[in-house]
């Protein structure tokens, strides 16, 4: 049995909501990850179920490695289809906001999402949720939005209309945003729902193939050169830092998802406490943080990096050239320094 978790007033508001609409819209953040894409298809796939039309939007395109999931050739991509898109958000009788907890996290749809009549509720387990929904139904506590979406069908009676392929998708949304259940997943909740997804059919071993085991030999040397040549160490703080231009990016045909993990590499060194990933998009820097144990990144990412997230895994980011950003991340190691004092304090 779950322990109760979501108000009952949003509750009764979302299921009068659902009661009185036929056009559903969905959307998630940009850089679609897979808690965004396994909450967004997962839930849309039970909407469908019960006679919605539904429509996933993405502000741009989701990585290779999360389109096997069922529903994810019917997403419509912003930046391809922004008219159609924008007819969506308008047209559309309820609107989702799924896995972000502020309107810049959507991009350009912000806009569009903004403009539309519908009512608008949000689904997110990101701290610090904005106030652009009629609903908010926000648990930063929860490890994923894909177990938050699965407990709100369950409160609203939907359990049964969650098939293999809604399973698949929430599934999916779990196992990457914990690491495979390696971090953020130590609340009992997570594993009766994990077994209710089994009862369903899913194979997740087959799941973590096609999410981890879906390498190309570009994306494996573009790894194996950031951890080779882009990895720095600091010892004081137990740190590491990889960082990626976009010539470098480029030099190994990078395609959306090839460096999803390569965060996650240095915290394979036992005195690795804690690790940062920069890479050089166009007019930013993307910040991806991890953690072991106390050392809260999200606490860094917010503060500096224009994002947030949970303990251990958070991200972020920076309005300036990746030497800036580098620069910024250096002048930081004292706070650092600091922080690994007080969780040793706290041991």
């Amino acid at each position: 049995m779950l322990s109760r978790l979501v108000d009952e007033n949003n509750i009764k508001e979302l299921r009068r909501l659902l009661e009185t609409c036929e056009n559903v819209v969905i959307t998630c953040h940009i850089a679609p990850d897979g808690d965004a894409m396994g909450s967004s298809l997962g839930f849309a796939n039970v909407l469908n179920a019960i006679g919605k039309t539904v429509k996933v939007i993405t502000p741009d395109m989701p990585p290779r490695n999360l389109m096997f999931l069922p529903g994810a050739k019917d997403i419509v991509v912003y930046t391809k289809y922004q008219d159609f898109a924008t007819r969506l958000l308008r047209d559309a009788d309820l609107i989702f906001a799924l896995d972000y907890n502020d309107i810049k996290r959507i991009d350009k749809v912000g806009d569009a999402l903004l403009a539309s009549k519908a009512p608008k509720v949000m689904i997110d387990h990101h701290m610090f949720p904005g106030d652009f929904v009629n609903v908010r139904i926000s648990h930063p506590e929860v490890s994923s939005t894909s177990m938050l979406v699965f407990r709100v069908l369950c409160r609203l009676e939907l359990f049964p209309y969650i098939d293999k392929d809604a399973a698949t998708c929430i599934y999916t949304g779990m196992m990457t945003d914990t690491g495979n259940f390696s971090y953020n997943s130590n609340d009992p909740d997570l594993y009766i729902v994990i077994s209710e997804l089994l009862k369903k059919g899913i194979n997740k071993d087959a799941i973590y193939s096609k999410v981890y085991n879906s390498n190309t030999p570009d994306r494996l040397r573009l790894n194996g050169y950031a951890v080779e040549q882009k990895m720095k160490i600091y010892d004081d703080c137990h740190g590491a830092l990889i960082t990626l231009t976009r010539d470098e990016l480029n030099r190994y045909h990078y395609q959306k998802g090839d460096t999803e993990s390569l965060v996650n590499v240095p915290l394979s060194v036992p005195d690795i406490v804690f690790s940062f990933f920069l890479r050089e998009e166009t007019g930013y820097i993307k910040v991806s943080a991890r953690s072991k144990g106390e050392f809260p990144v999200n606490k860094i990412c917010e503060k500096h990096f224009n994002g947030g997230g949970h303990k251990n895994a958070a991200g972020g980011e920076f309005y300036g050239t990746l030497e800036e950003a580098v620069s910024r991340f250096e002048e930081l190691v004292p706070e650092f320094e600091q922080l690994l004092e007080t969780c040793r304090s706290n041991d």
